[in-house]
């Protein structure tokens, strides 16, 4: 009789993928006409502009490879958008590189860091979060050690042990963040990763989406004088910060993003990516370029989601509490009732039809939440809306 390779190996076996999970409740829905609409996952529904599909079929550069590094109209459009979005200066030539999207960068980099930094271990993260950062540290040989959130979803520094902190390959932090859409002090974060010599990663992919404040970078501007009309220096030293497409401009299976930081980081990262063969492709950069350039279908999509947000807030909340808006980010993080998440994640689908994220997806912590994607058409939205009537 053959044996089965996984059950006796010895070697790693991945866990189930989270979102697998789902797939034996989806019949649940089929009850409704219409049938199942899924807001398990963040996948953006909305049709990217003429512009980017126009540049996405006919750059040309299909016919070369691409730079691994990514182009120079990329990195210089990433730095523009930094200037005028964030309101900081980066140095396109040395202190920006492309990912392919941004999801990669995140569950690769605790190996690349540890090929650099063979004396360390452990890589930190905040414990309601999505789970490539735990993930990426597992997949290397690496301690994933989840960081306390406070009640407004922000990561807790002062509660990282100095033992962790002296293991520490790298702190992530995001913002806004998902799931419960969070907003972290970026400065302090930076301010803990220098005095203890800790690079810090921030993903801020949600960016556009605050809906509290202004767009916040872990690339915050130095005290130094600026130049007449420009934006101050980015103060990059032992952080860097991790932006993607996918959800500004709804390019997500487009694949293309950017990072932007300490130019000893971004080279070293830049260098071993290029052995690894990590090359965002030509159209796709020419996309993103073309995308980074225009900010109206930002503010459109931003309407969308804001008036979606508010929309399915109360849809939930017909049957648990209303869940609070988010202070960045396009999902609700809504408590179920009794704490039972896969329990209302059965009545969400049974009594509306929609397909939402237990919260133990995000970490042991959220294990009474659930989370929900507002990617949804008009027409999907008023199909939900009308089942409750």
């Amino acid at each position: 009789m053959p044996t089965d390779p996984a059950r006796n190996s010895t070697g790693y076996v991945p866990p189930p993928y989270p979102y697998d999970r789902l797939d034996e409740l989806k019949p649940l829905a089929d009850q409704h006409d219409g049938g199942l609409v899924d807001l398990s996952i963040g996948t953006p529904v909305d049709p990217p502009t003429p512009a980017v599909l126009a540049a996405l079929g006919g750059s040309g550069s299909e016919r070369g490879y691409p730079p691994s590094i990514g182009t120079p109209e990329l990195r210089e459009a990433a730095a523009h958008w930094c200037e005028q979005r964030l309101s900081v200066q980066v140095d396109a030539a040395t202190e920006v590189a492309a990912t392919i999207g941004s999801k990669e960068f995140v569950a690769g980099l605790p190996h690349w860091l540890r090929l650099r930094s063979p004396g360390r271990d452990t890589v930190l993260f905040p414990e309601i979060s999505y789970p490539s950062y735990a993930m990426g540290a597992e997949l290397a040989g690496c301690r994933a050690v989840p960081v306390p959130a406070d009640e407004h979803w922000s990561i807790q520094l002062d509660a990282i042990s100095e033992s962790d902190a002296e293991r520490a390959l790298a702190l992530w932090v995001n913002t806004p963040g998902n799931p419960a859409g969070g907003l972290d002090d970026l400065a302090a974060a930076a301010r803990w990763g220098r005095e203890r010599g800790v690079p810090v990663f921030s993903d801020e992919c949600y960016a556009e989406f605050t809906w509290d404040g202004s767009p916040r970078t872990i690339l915050s501007p130095t005290d130094a004088g600026t130049a007449a009309g420009r934006s101050p220096r980015a103060e990059t030293a032992g952080v860097v910060a991790v932006h993607s497409l996918s959800k500004r401009s709804n390019l997500a299976g487009v694949r293309v993003g950017f990072y932007a930081g300490d130019p000893e980081l971004v080279h070293y990262l830049r260098e071993v990516r290029k052995h690894a063969g990590f090359m965002v492709p030509g159209p796709a950069q020419a996309a993103a370029v073309a995308a980074l350039a225009d900010q109206t279908h930002v503010a459109e999509q931003r309407e969308r989601y804001r008036s979606r947000l508010e929309r399915l807030a109360r849809i939930v909340g017909r049957f648990g509490p209303e869940p609070p808006l988010p202070r960045g980010g396009f999902y609700l993080w809504a408590a179920a009732p009794g704490g039972d998440a896969w329990t209302f994640t059965r009545t969400l689908l049974a009594e509306a039809g929609i397909l939402v994220s237990p919260g133990e997806f995000y970490g042991a912590a959220a294990a009474g939440y659930v989370r929900i994607a507002a990617v949804l058409t008009e027409d999907a939205l008023e199909l939900v809306e009308s089942r409750l009537n």
